[in-house]
């Protein structure tokens, strides 16, 4: 584990998982639950961490999100905060890519339109005010989220422009960090799951 406190550190949980993020649908603010594997791996994810300590925990309001971060073990330090709310895909939510290419050819989230949604730059303002908060609170700081905004969020923490993130493959219930190599920051975890006790 990262252990150098001299300098921030982003704690990164992805939810667990939910019935469409098995099935690829796009899950952007429609509010599901976590299926029962969703809430095992996220009571793993508690067992891997065993009450470490963070100067902050900050959750999307979302409720897989809030479960993941309660069945952890950090629902009563949590702070919700509205900016880890996963991306507004507005007219294509609970579509998968594929559904969406049948109309719009050659289709991808990264790099096109998404109607009555939000733009990647949105998202990218989003990521950076929580960066800044994270900054601020002067230690480690986990955050529990979902995998677009945390994808976007770890582009601004490198900071690459926010189509990056579609180079951070993330799966459900994993743990991420983001630290500094000396002054650089850096990638210090990635996409590790705690389930199988290789974060």
């Amino acid at each position: 584990m990262p252990s150098n406190n001299s300098q921030p550190e982003l704690w990164l949980i992805r939810h667990g998982e939910t019935a469409w993020s098995l099935s690829g649908q796009h899950t952007g603010r429609t509010d599901l639950p976590l299926t029962a594997d969703g809430q095992r791996h996220a009571e793993e994810i508690g067992r891997y961490l065993a009450g470490r300590p963070f100067a902050l925990v900050l959750t999307s309001p979302l409720q897989r999100a809030r479960e993941t971060c309660r069945l952890a073990g950090y629902g009563a330090v949590a702070q919700i905060d509205p900016d880890l709310s996963e991306w507004d895909y507005g007219a294509y939510e609970g579509r998968t890519s594929a559904q969406i290419q049948e109309t719009v050819p050659g289709w991808n989230i990264w790099s096109s339109p998404v109607p009555e949604g939000e733009t990647i730059q949105q998202v990218a303002a989003r990521g950076a005010r929580v960066i800044e908060r994270a900054v601020k609170a002067g230690g480690a700081v986990a955050l529990f989220a979902h995998g677009h905004v945390l994808r976007i969020l770890t582009a601004s923490w490198l900071g690459l422009a926010p189509d990056a993130g579609r180079l951070f493959a993330l799966e459900t219930a994993t743990l991420s960090v983001l630290g500094h190599e000396r002054e650089t920051r850096v990638i210090s975890r990635w996409n590790l799951p705690a389930r199988q006790g290789g974060a």
